[in-house]
């Protein structure tokens, strides 16, 4: 008897309007287990991030010219990955259901035999209006909302859109994919009845750092949106709820909305600090001009980490040097119980949450977040005289640290657990940005990185440009300083969370 062959189960996710957070916990969850994932252009790409390090990773656009994707090939793209996979997860912005072609999608698969499951995600229309301050229901304008395709199946030859009863609707319009036609659209609802008057909106980018919002009445609204050059993606409301309230706008009241700040960190470190700045609802571009390199498996930690117990201070000056020490620690099965009764320093609140996040409270954290004035409370607080002290913490870190601990008679040993490397990178998308002044932060965590950013981009080139430049400590301004900088923000907390606040300070003044 022949063997059936084996299929996988496919799961329509709903990827949200734009946010990456917006995405619900249930689609999170399968994009974090799938073996392969098949994405629309309007996904956000930081969802990406969720995936397996081994995931098949598979962009469907559609549109014309090259690597363009039509829904048959998709449909089939579906069949076969199934037969490859256990879990497949088609990634879809907004919800499946709705104009999402999911229906088509779902229908191929029940055809074929494939099991499936439908992950809704938050359509553009809810969401749009959200960030954009319009309330599409509300009990004195509107008790009904209707969602209308601004673009039919191509090659249809009637359409199913009742533009008389749309004309004279006493709710709420949501058009999806409209902006093409949008002449066409409002010609049919005014010649049906509707008045000219009426407030329209349309909101472009929705719930991202680049979202922008125009309102104006039926008759007016395609011209503004022309002279404002707003397009697609975007969603149109009409109605009298289009209108608004001030009071609802709360988007473009956070600090950094729409501010655009370049991150210089390794890719790692970009990452994480790029979903702080979107989080406060700023545009993050990352530059990863470093590259992180482990120095864990070198004979100095490994003889280093067998002896760890005998140290009478430990003593971590960064957040990845933690992050470094417990994953091998991890690969070797050992845990914070390595470190025995030494004490444990970390050089400020970041370095210490991490800390924390490995079962150890640092028994000491000094009131400023800097090599020098850790040493020097440190010296104040505990006897050092004669003690071992074990530095674990980057090759590239300065002497000062060292040798004031040496000074106090310390027996100080200082064990890299990382390094980090000069990394080439695209700077396409930020010299053009750069030039066209649209750029209002530069970022730099570190003098190497200052370093790595300024081998690749002209200085003249920054000081000429509208940026402002932030730096996290006094060690990275002096670098910035001799390469011929102007620092605009060092934080009195020497920590990315310092840095941001501090930007976010200056935004709101």
């Amino acid at each position: 008897m022949k063997a059936e062959n084996k299929k996988g189960k496919v799961y329509l996710v709903g990827a949200g309007p734009g946010k990456s957070d917006l995405i619900t916990l249930r689609g999170l969850e399968l994009l974090k287990q799938a073996d392969c994932v098949i994405y629309d252009k309007l996904v956000n790409l930081a969802l990406l991030r969720y995936a397996k390090a081994n995931a098949e990773l598979i962009a469907t656009p559609k549109r014309t010219g090259g690597e363009s994707f039509t829904q048959q090939q998709i449909n089939k793209l579906l069949i076969e990955k199934a037969s490859e996979h256990n879990t497949i997860v088609r990634l879809k912005g907004g919800d499946p259901y709705i104009f999402g072609r999911g229906t088509e999608e779902a229908k191929w698969l029940a055809d074929n035999g494939i099991d499936f499951e439908v992950v809704p995600g938050v359509t553009a229309a809810i969401a749009a209006s959200a960030y954009a301050g319009i309330a599409i229901t509300d009990r004195d304008f509107s008790s009904q909302v209707a969602f209308i395709t601004g673009h039919e199946a191509q090659g249809k030859q009637q359409s199913s859109i009742d533009w008389g009863n749309l004309s004279h609707f006493s709710g709420t319009l949501c058009f999806y994919m409209a902006m093409e036609n949008f002449d066409f659209i409002i010609e049919q609802l005014t010649s049906k009845g509707m008045s000219p008057d009426t407030p329209a909106a349309v909101i472009a980018d929705a719930t991202l750092a680049t979202q922008r919002t125009v309102k104006a009445t039926l008759a007016t609204i395609a011209n503004v949106c022309k002279s404002e050059n707003i397009g697609p993606p975007a969603i149109i409301v009409i109605g009298a709820t289009a209108k608004g309230d001030s009071r609802l706008e709360w988007l473009t009241k956070q600090p950094l909305f729409s501010k655009t700040i370049v991150i210089t960190r390794d890719a790692e470190g970009n990452a994480e600090l790029a979903d702080k700045i979107v989080d406060k609802m700023g545009l993050a571009i990352e530059l990863p001009v470093t590259k992180l390199k482990p120095l864990t498996d070198s004979t100095a930690f490994l003889k280093t980490l067998s002896e760890i117990k005998s140290y009478d201070w430990v003593i971590f000056t960064s957040a990845t040097g933690v992050e470094q020490v417990f994953d091998v620690l991890s690969k070797l099965n050992k845990d914070a119980r390595v470190f025995g009764s030494a004490k444990i320093a970390a050089i400020g609140t970041a370095t210490a949450s991490k800390l924390a996040k490995f079962g150890i409270r640092a028994d000491f954290v000094p009131t400023t977040f800097t090599s020098r004035i850790l040493a020097k409370e440190l010296i104040e607080t505990a006897q050092l005289r004669g003690r071992k002290v074990l530095l674990l913490r980057s090759k590239l870190a300065s002497d000062e640290l060292p040798d004031m601990l040496a000074k106090a008679r310390a027996v100080v040993e200082n064990v890299p657990v990382y390094t980090q490397e000069k990394n080439l990178c695209d700077l396409k998308q930020f010299s053009e940005m750069l030039a066209q002044k649209r750029v209002d932060w530069i970022v730099f965590a570190s003098p190497f990185s200052a370093t790595c950013f300024f081998e690749q981009v002209p200085v003249e080139f920054v000081k000429s440009s509208n940026a402002k430049i932030a730096s996290i400590g006094p060690v990275t301004t002096k670098q910035l300083a001799e390469l011929g900088l102007q620092v605009s923000l060092e934080p009195a907390e020497h920590t990315i969370n310092g840095l941001l606040s501090s930007i976010e300070q200056i935004e709101a003044r």
